[in-house]
């Protein structure tokens, strides 16, 4: 055989050999894709420099993100958070499908390195870049990542939507104002996000789904399964991420990890009861500003859904849910009762009744089980234990609900009940003030004559405040000024209670 023909035959050998591994590499990205193994597919719209990472450096990405995990994490135990943000950032370029990366880096900019800066609107911009990295980058690379769906919506409920943060109604207020942006009001118009027809209308729905990566027609389902909820509040949102997870945990059930599923689950039946007791902006008379936050008990009834059935999805853990909702029925009986919602608080006062009825009360006489004593009696035996919590929220909501109803027993002519709650109400907040003296912004409270404002202004809305003839006499009792005249109310009434 002479040698050109040898070099022939080689060369046919060789392409015949690249045309075969070819194919059985196909086959083999195709198993192991199927598999869960690796992920193969190709990166859409990737930054230049990240298409160039995950394709020339090939296997060695892999290794090389690993010496930079690692070294990331020394920087954590020396607290070198600043350090770690640069770290983070070239790992998720090389592995962008690891979505544990995503979830460090989005948890040390929220967390981490806010917390360093003494300025609020310098924290909230470190908050919301943790949020964004992980809606907007994290996602777009991973899907199908129930651990990013998890942390976002745990980012909304206690980063932004808890009171554990000095500056955490700065967030809510932040937040309320861009919301602010796309939502016109506390409740979208759907019809509206899903099928605009002005130019207006259009761009608010561009905002919604390209700014926010917010799909208005999940957005709904998950208002009508939950609310109607304040979408301008975080706790909306902290439902919404959850709910999409726990969607699309359904939707690809492979190597999801049960714990996930959990902490979705926990999220949206701990944030509808947040929702019960300060789901409710109030805002500033031109309604662009978050002035406090009110209870929505329109949601107890979803937000009893919500429990039901999260003791239903997860056996395993049924007691302890069981524990929080029954704190929460007990709860929803004593806040539609201070609200003067005697019927609602009646009927659900039975169904705690039926639910628990060996539960004991919360700081109670342990021979006092739910059906052995009257409603009120038992509303008043929680209001004797609520004095003693120096809860933020709960006290806020205590002293919004004492107000109401005095006033409200003022109106009907009950003057010494209206005084008797007036009275509960100064004790409260003057406990509050003893008890919190000195511990920071996060745990203040407005005076008692502001929230008395506010309460009577609510009262005496004409179109959702007492009815024509209760607000009249109300305001007779109060020496107040007819509803034509605009003088404020505030100073006669104060005076009056």
């Amino acid at each position: 055989m002479n040698r050109r023909l040898k070099q022939i035959l080689l060369l046919a050998l060789a392409v015949t050999l690249l045309a075969g591994s070819g194919r059985l590499q196909n086959a083999m990205n195709l198993d192991r894709e199927r598999l869960g193994f690796t992920r193969m597919s190709p990166l859409e719209n990737a930054p230049p420099m990240l298409a160039f990472t995950t394709v020339a450096l090939g296997g060695f990405r892999g290794l090389i993100s690993n010496v930079l995990w690692i070294r990331a994490n020394d920087l954590q135990e020396q607290d070198k958070f600043f350090e770690m943000v640069q770290l983070s950032d070239w790992i998720t370029k090389l592995e962008p499908h690891m979505a544990q990366v995503w979830v460090e880096e989005a948890w040390n900019m929220s967390y981490n390195i806010s917390v360093k800066f003494k300025d609020f609107s310098d924290r909230w911009n470190w908050v919301r870049r943790g949020i964004e990295l992980l809606r907007d980058e994290g996602l777009r690379y991973n899907p199908n990542a129930v651990i990013i769906y998890r942390e976002l919506a745990w980012d909304y409920q206690h980063k932004m939507g808890a009171d554990l943060d000095d500056a955490n109604f700065y967030y809510k207020q932040s937040w309320f104002q861009e919301m602010s942006e796309v939502l016109d009001g506390p409740h979208p118009n759907f019809e509206a996000l899903i099928h605009p027809k002005t130019e207006a209308e259009r761009a608010r729905a561009r905002t919604l789904t390209d700014r926010f990566k917010i799909d208005p027609v999940f957005m709904q389902k998950v208002d009508d399964t939950y609310g109607p909820l304040e979408w301008r509040l975080p706790e909306a949102h902290a439902i919404y991420w959850a709910a999409l997870g726990l969607e699309k945990a359904r939707e690809n059930p492979t190597h999801v990890n049960p714990d996930d599923l959990i902490q979705l689950r926990r999220v949206i039946y701990q944030s509808m009861q947040i929702v019960v007791v300060r789901g409710h902006a109030i805002t500033s008379p031109d309604g662009k500003q978050l002035v406090d936050l009110g209870p929505n008990l329109e949601c107890i009834r979803r937000a009893n859904d919500a429990y039901e059935k999260a003791m239903v999805d997860d056996v395993a853990n049924r007691s302890n849910i069981a524990t929080g909702y029954n704190n929460f029925l007990r709860s929803a009986v004593y806040y539609l009762y201070i609200d003067n919602r005697e019927k609602e608080a009646a009927q659900w006062y039975t169904y705690l009744q039926k639910q628990f009825p060996d539960k004991l009360l919360i700081g109670m006489d342990p021979n006092s089980l739910p059906g052995k004593m009257p409603l009120e009696e038992y509303v008043f035996a929680r209001v004797a234990d609520q004095v003693s919590d120096t809860s933020r929220d709960k006290t806020k909501l205590f002293l919004e609900a004492a107000i109401k109803k005095s006033l409200f027993y003022l109106a009907i002519g009950d003057e010494d009940r209206a005084f008797q709650m007036k009275r509960l109400a100064e004790k409260e907040w003057t406990y509050y003030q003893d008890k919190t003296s000195g511990t920071g912004q996060r745990i203040v409270i407005p005076p008692l004559a502001e929230i008395q404002q506010e309460v009577l202004k609510q009262l005496l809305d004409p179109e959702q405040g007492l009815p024509p003839q209760l607000a009249a006499q109300l305001r007779a009792r109060l020496n107040l000024p007819p509803p034509s005249t605009n003088a404020p109310p505030a100073a006669a009434a104060e005076k009056k209670l």
